[in-house]
């Protein structure tokens, strides 16, 4: 491999495993503390734990579970929190805490390994209203002291201009999207300047990272949520994705909690170090597998190989959640439909959603409303016979190709 003439964001990313081991438990046994000192906070009693092994023991926390505790102890379900700057809104709905102090949701680490630093001007095209992913990639990109355009999304045509007029090097957003910026600029017979780009909320293609190469643009990816951070990121290696150094990564058989042999596929279940919101096994949903060994670019922490699709049938599409709840509300919503199946493809490299709806013949005038009101996005509409729809318990069928 050529030389990756890495540089790191801190000493912990190169630490032994036991230097590793020694501070995560230390940790996390203050996250124990802190939970103690507020009985409702995850369910959980205030013993410290004997070594790291022992945390599979303790019940896994999920997005349901939050919802009802939020529900009777508005906002954070009587979860002790600290250093509160905004209060964030998710599907369900789930409030989530977020702070201002220096890269609170880790980010900084993701955008140093994409090479951005005070030289850049990150244009930050993550949404700011009411969902934290904006504020996310702020935070981290003043940990490493470049300066930010808060571009949001949307207004394509202002965004190309806004990059050629101040000289944009670098794009955070969803992977889609900087293509649609790019091919608008191309149209307008504009240049930018962009050579990086720091990429979540949806899957990266690699034939899309490959169309940002032969720009010119190198493209990174990395996981994170809404409630926890950033949990893994890929560095120049792009061998994996690593596990951010103020997390613990479990990855459990789905609906057991029960940790699964390295390598096989599970349910990633997180334990945030970040004092001010101490979550403990909070379960994901998403899928994905220990690799072995170590990345080239010599970090150490353990590596995943990145997102594996849902334990559950929920499915992000467009950088947004969908949910089986969600279709179930849609369905409520009209008694003439019997079922409905959301399919989720892809069309060149954009996410495109379908909505099959089983229905008697001339329904359907007010269908694409009703989707994007409960799905929260547009999608076309396919109105199928009764009874067409597989029986197979299937609400939500993701046919994208990942490999």
């Amino acid at each position: 491999m050529k030389d990756l003439k890495v540089t790191h964001y801190d000493s912990l990313e190169t630490r032994s495993a036991d230097e590793r081991i020694g501070a995560q438990l230390a940790a996390l046994n203050g996250q124990i503390a802190r939970v103690a000192a507020a009985p409702s906070a995850c369910r959980i009693d205030g013993r410290p734990l004997a070594d790291l092994a022992s945390l599979s023991a303790l019940p896994v926390l999920r997005k349901s579970d939050l919802v009802a505790w939020q529900k009777e102890n508005p906002p954070f379900g009587g979860i002790l929190t600290a250093n509160v700057a905004h209060i964030f809104q998710s599907p369900g709905p789930i409030y989530e805490p977020g702070g201002v102090s220096h890269d609170w949701w880790r980010m900084g680490r993701f955008l140093h390994a994409c090479g951005v630093g005070k030289a850049d001007i990150v244009q930050n095209c993550f949404g700011y209203h009411l969902t934290p992913a904006g504020m996310i990639f702020e935070n981290g990109a003043r940990a490493v002291g470049a300066a930010v355009l808060p571009a949001g999304t949307g207004q394509t045509d202002l965004q190309v201009r806004a990059a050629v007029d101040i000289g944009t090097t670098a794009y955070a957003g969803t992977p889609d999207y900087l293509k649609i910026i790019l091919d608008r600029a191309d149209e307008m017979g504009e240049r930018l300047a962009i050579t990086k780009a720091a990429v979540g909320g949806g899957a990266l293609f690699p034939s899309l990272r490959k169309e940002y190469a032969d720009r010119g643009i190198a493209c990174l990816q990395c996981y994170a949520t809404a409630d926890l951070g950033n949990i893994a990121y890929e560095s120049p290696a792009q061998e994996g994705m690593i596990i951010d150094e103020g997390v613990i990564v479990e990855i459990v058989r789905p609906g057991t909690g029960d940790p699964v042999p390295e390598g096989e596929v599970g349910e990633v279940v997180v334990t945030t170090l970040n004092p001010d919101y101490p979550l403990i096994r909070f379960a994901t949903g998403d899928l994905s597998a220990v690799m072995p060994g170590q990345s080239p670019c010599g970090r150490t922490n353990m590596r995943i190989k990145g997102w594996m699709g849902r334990a559950d049938q929920t499915t992000k599409i467009k950088g947004m959640f969908v949910r089986p709840e969600q279709v179930a509300d849609f369905v409520a919503r009209h008694a003439e439909v019997a079922r409905a199946r959301v399919i989720a493809t892809r069309e060149g490299e954009m996410d495109v959603m379908t909505v099959q709806v089983e229905a008697p013949e001339g329904a359907g005038s007010d269908y694409e409303r009703s989707v994007a009101d409960v799905l929260k996005l547009k999608g076309r509409v396919e109105i199928v016979a009764p009874g067409s729809l597989p029986n197979d318990g299937k609400v939500i069928d993701d046919q994208r190709v990942y490999d």
